[in-house]
């Protein structure tokens, strides 16, 4: 049986040796040359896959997101960003990926083969490498034409003129949303599938993405709040909160809509917009009394509050019972000594938000600032 076992091996390099000189053979005689670079390939087959390149042939859709591919190889790859399948681990950090080419790509960091020469971070390739170089020069090549809005990297250019053109290219299969962005897709497709695969080591609460568990430990279990106003002072648990609260300094109105001049200071207030004006979007409606809602959140608020009367917060000082979780901590500022709200004009501290805010208006009246 060994013998045999030997001889089929043998005949097998043997083989494989003879095909690979016969494909090398094939490259240098140019028998499968493309006509529109000059490239020659190995056989047919890796020619006609090569012309896709020439003619933007899309033949492999993802069935999940519909999108294209001009290869099967590079569709299989795509698909195990749905499933979450990573096979190939590196040895070194335990970091796995889903493809070889990432692996291989990913070891690069550790030979620091790409390396910066400003703060010494290895990059995966020579292309990660300039967008890195940008971070320190301070360069953003790319500039929107609508707005000037200016990005160091062409992916956030392109989402970003999404905004303006409405674009929404990434379609679920299972309803009738599309999404911008393709990260927004696959996040969208758990709701369909009910997988929350993040769970929160403190009180075993499963979210759908990383970065809802990452808000839900900042907010609910840190009492860490190093984000404070510049203009009232007020303290924040992360960083978006207080970029969307100096909008109210600040007035600024970054979301405008595409079909007349109206400008808003919150998303939220965009979408309402579109669904009430333009009839662009879904509304969300309630079951039992049909009332309709441009948020899903607020859909829910209402139905616990109208027709379930479910009250899940409780006070641990006090018998009260809340619908969510805001309105709890919100709450807790009736037990607590601590004042957290400061005043950005003077020294004085208050225990709520709003005694701040009416406390600013006449300390910066007092002091001659009329426009803050």
């Amino acid at each position: 049986m060994a013998i045999w076992l030997s001889i089929f091996l043998l005949y097998d390099v043997y083989c494989t040796g003879e095909s690979s000189s016969k494909n090398q053979m094939n490259i240098h005689s140019g028998k499968y040359k493309c006509t529109e670079c000059g490239k020659c390939c190995q056989s047919s087959h890796e020619l006609a896959r090569h012309r896709r390149s020439h003619s933007g042939e899309k033949r492999f859709e993802c069935t999940v997101c519909e999108k294209r591919f001009t290869s099967k190889s590079r569709l299989n790859v795509h698909r195990k960003r749905h499933t979450g399948e990573k096979l190939y681990s590196c040895s070194q950090c335990q970091q796995s990926f889903s493809s070889p080419s990432g692996l291989h790509g990913h070891m690069h960091i550790h030979r620091g083969k790409y390396k910066c020469t400003e703060c010494g971070k290895c990059c995966q390739n020579a292309q990660k490498l300039a967008r890195h170089r940008r971070s320190h020069s301070g360069e953003k090549p790319f500039q929107c034409t609508v707005c000037s809005k200016r990005f160091t990297l062409a992916g956030s250019f392109i989402k970003h003129s999404r905004i303006h053109s409405g674009e929404k290219p990434y379609k679920c299969h299972l309803c009738d949303k599309s999404f911008s962005q393709s990260g927004h897709l696959n996040s969208h497709m758990r709701v369909h599938t009910g997988d929350q695969p993040y769970k929160c080591s403190l009180c075993n609460k499963c979210f759908s993405q990383s970065s809802h568990l990452q808000r839900h430990e900042r907010c609910v279990h840190s009492n860490r709040r190093p984000y404070h106003c510049p203009y009232c002072g007020k303290l924040f648990k992360i960083n978006t909160e207080l970029k969307r609260h100096v909008r109210i300094h600040t007035r600024a109105k970054p979301y405008s809509c595409r079909h007349c001049s109206d400008c808003f200071r919150w998303f939220g207030q965009l979408k309402a917009h579109l669904l009430k004006s333009h009839n662009e979007g879904t509304w969300f409606t309630c079951d039992i009394c049909q009332q309709q809602f441009t948020a899903c959140g607020d859909l829910k608020l209402h139905s616990a509050r109208r027709h379930e009367d479910v009250k899940p917060y409780a006070c641990s000082k006090c018998p009260k019972r809340f619908c969510t979780a805001t309105e709890l901590r919100h709450h807790h500022l009736v037990h607590s000594d601590v004042k957290r709200f400061s005043c950005g004009l003077c020294d004085k501290c208050y225990k709520f938000p709003y005694s701040v805010v009416t406390h600013f208006k006449k300390c910066a009246a007092e002091l001659g600032f009329y426009n803050v």
